[in-house]
């Protein structure tokens, strides 16, 4: 009786709905491997040989394997996990910071008993509309900042950005006001409340806007262009930079001189480090996908 129920209780599937599964799972098969062609071509850059690169083009496969982009770029291993290290704790320490900054900033501005909120929106607004260039940015960190040559010069300037505050303030509007209400009434204060009830509720929210200021940590080169002189304070994407930058140098001091450097890695040294560059960001995204794909889409469905 119980399976017999079971069956009954079962929705069947009719043949055009079937049809529309199958034609959307090949669909969505298609496109995620047209998604990953395009890696697996800068993998297969990086160990082809450049004269086969200049010749043949990129490809699927590597038509002369070889090392020769790594080896240049390995060649001082010390140099790399150096660079790798200042990466990793800028990008955790800007996040981490600039997290609890942007979500202690939307709580505010979401609160309806702060009297002052709209002119904080606007004055926050506004700055996404104007500001004050790269020579005034500049003048602020050196003179009166005194950042120069500091690791903190590659932290504080992305740590705080209007467009994730607009996001997490939409994560936190969509909190019922009266649980922070019962939570006034039953005690507690505006520090519990923020981080004992509101943080909790802001997981997506935070894996959302954590990525994004990771990313963009993890792949600024310019701040240390103005404002590091120290190699041991480079971080990766700018010590790859320069890298790229001295082997062109060469290549073309070297054709104006009349000597082939054909064999000079140059179009394989940058797939190289793409790949180098983009490795940790790979293995750290399968984590927070789900909160991603969901902090999106808030918004989209009303309800």
């Amino acid at each position: 009786m119980v399976k017999a129920a079971a069956r009954a209780g079962k929705i069947r599937m009719s043949s055009s709905t079937r049809l529309f599964y199958m034609i959307s799972y090949i669909f969505i098969g298609f496109m995620a491997l047209l998604c990953l062609l395009p890696f697996i071509m800068m993998v297969s850059g990086s160990v082809t040989s450049e004269q086969a690169i200049r010749f043949s083009g990129y490809g699927l496969l590597p038509k002369q394997f070889t090392w020769e982009a790594y080896e240049l770029i390995f060649k001082n291993p010390m140099t790399i996990l150096r660079a790798y290290g200042v990466s990793i704790y800028i990008s955790i320490i800007g996040t981490v910071l600039g997290l609890l900054l942007i979500t202690m900033t939307s709580y505010v501005i979401s609160r309806k008993d702060f009297r002052y909120r709209n002119a904080f929106s606007f004055y926050f607004y506004f700055t996404t509309l104007f500001n004050g260039g790269m020579v005034c940015t500049y003048i602020f960190y050196i003179q009166y900042l005194h950042l120069k040559d500091n690791i903190w010069a590659l932290i504080l300037p992305g740590m705080f950005n209007v467009f994730y505050l607009l996001i997490m303030r939409s994560f936190v509007s969509a909190i019922p006001s009266a649980l922070i209400e019962s939570a006034k009434i039953d005690g507690a204060g505006e520090y519990r409340i923020f981080f004992q009830i509101i943080i909790p509720l802001l997981k997506s929210g935070l894996a959302t806007i954590g990525l994004f200021l990771a990313l963009g940590y993890w792949n600024d080169w310019y701040n240390a262009m103005l404002y590091i002189n120290s190699e041991e304070k480079y971080p990766l994407q700018y010590m790859l930079y320069n890298m790229l930058q001295q082997t062109q140098a060469l290549a073309k001091i070297a054709s104006q001189a009349g000597i082939l450097v054909q064999n000079l890695p140059s179009s394989s040294l940058k797939m190289a480090m793409a790949v180098v560059a983009t490795g940790p960001i790979i293995l750290v995204y399968p984590f927070v996908q789900k909160y991603f794909v969901k902090g999106i889409t808030i918004g989209s469905v009303k309800g």
